[in-house]
């Protein structure tokens, strides 16, 4: 079962089709700093840094070179976020219907998509309905669903719409229901980095800090599902944060929020909120806001935050802090999209015993 994956990043949705048994032939990217470390982790996966708003259907599947089941992706998002302008002469709020155009020209067997929330928002619905009306004569299409990583497993109280579809003739309608319920164990702060306290560096050979955890003791489930086989891991640097600020860290209380940079501070029992992207260069460089550690007077690492939205420890981001978070902020919870890729995929059983006759 091969997909490809558009506006891949550093690979959330990527990392989710594996873990639910397909195969990604093939990722589409325009910027080289969310997608530098994607070659690294999908060694197999053709990496295409194009301009998709220039794309076209034909070209897709030529760089694919495959037959596509399936594609996934989240369309930029910051020209629907609640959090933002939500400008409507935000260029980005096209690559939506680009995404929608591709999928009509491509035509898969079916489609995931992830954006924000303030797809919902009434203002939003025009350029919204104007998508799904390209596909709509193609697919069986769910709604947009409200989707928390919380409540696929994930630390994060991540919530983002989602809409599936299934082409017509190829299968029934999704079950939504039966699409969007987790079973999941819920997670807390300390089951995803409870572990990550007790460090020893280790010598690097390339440009990325890297780490091994030492401490003894068996970890939490959730933790033990992203351990790497070794216990090492990439992106543990420390903020360096000025004295003024480790004092007022120093008196945050868990759950509480510093009044003048607006960091909350974690709490062990609890989940850390969104993770946000912040801006590239050529949006003003802005940082988003990072939760403060529960016990430690200093915001979380990256390793910190990839666990809190769950990759794995083998995954790489990027050398630097600020770019690593970027990555994450921007991505798709692993959690989420190997759970739902997964009931795509029992939907369709098909689609896998082809994929078992070829080999």
């Amino acid at each position: 079962m091969a997909v490809v994956d558009f506006f891949s990043g550093c690979g959330g949705f990527s990392l989710g089709a594996h873990q639910a048994g397909f195969d990604v032939a093939a990722a589409f990217d325009i910027d080289p700093i969310l997608t530098s470390s994607y070659a690294k982790n999908f060694p197999q996966t053709k990496l295409h840094r194009i301009d998709l708003s220039l794309a076209s259907g034909q070209q897709i599947r030529a760089l694919a070179g495959v037959e596509i089941d399936g594609i996934v992706g989240g369309p930029p998002c910051q020209g629907f976020s609640s959090i933002g302008r939500r400008n409507p002469e935000d260029v980005r709020r096209q690559l939506l219907y680009r995404y929608f155009l591709l999928v009509a020209e491509v035509r898969p067997s079916f489609f995931v998509m992830e954006n924000v929330l303030g797809l919902l928002e009434l203002g939003n619905r025009p350029l919204v309905d104007a998508c799904l009306e390209l596909v709509r004569p193609l697919y069986h299409l769910t709604d947009l669903m409200p989707l928390n990583a919380a409540d696929f497993g994930a630390a994060t109280t991540r919530r983002r719409a989602f809409l599936a579809g299934i082409r017509k003739g190829d299968a029934k309608a999704l079950d939504e229901d039966a699409l969007t319920a987790s079973s999941a164990r819920p997670a807390n702060v300390r089951a995803a980095i409870g572990d990550l306290q007790l460090l020893r560096e280790l010598r690097s050979s390339d440009c990325f800090d890297r780490w091994k955890i030492a401490s003894r003791g068996r970890p939490s489930r959730y933790a033990s599902g992203l351990r790497s086989a070794d216990g090492t891991f990439t992106g543990n640097l420390r903020t360096q944060h000025t004295y003024e600020v480790l004092k007022r860290f120093s008196k945050l209380q868990p759950g509480e929020i510093d009044r003048i940079g607006r960091f909350p501070r974690l709490s062990w029992g609890g989940l850390c909120p969104t993770l946000r992207a912040g801006t590239g260069n050529d949006r003003g460089s802005y940082q988003s806001v990072r939760p403060v550690h529960p016990e430690a007077d200093r915001v979380i690492t990256v390793r910190e935050a990839a666990r809190l939205q769950g990759f794995p420890d083998y995954h790489l981001f990027h050398p630097t802090i600020w770019h690593s978070f970027r990555m994450i902020g921007n991505s798709v919870s692993p959690f989420v999209a190997s759970q739902v890729l997964g009931r795509v995929a029992a939907h369709m059983p098909w689609l896998l015993s082809t994929a078992e006759a070829a080999e």
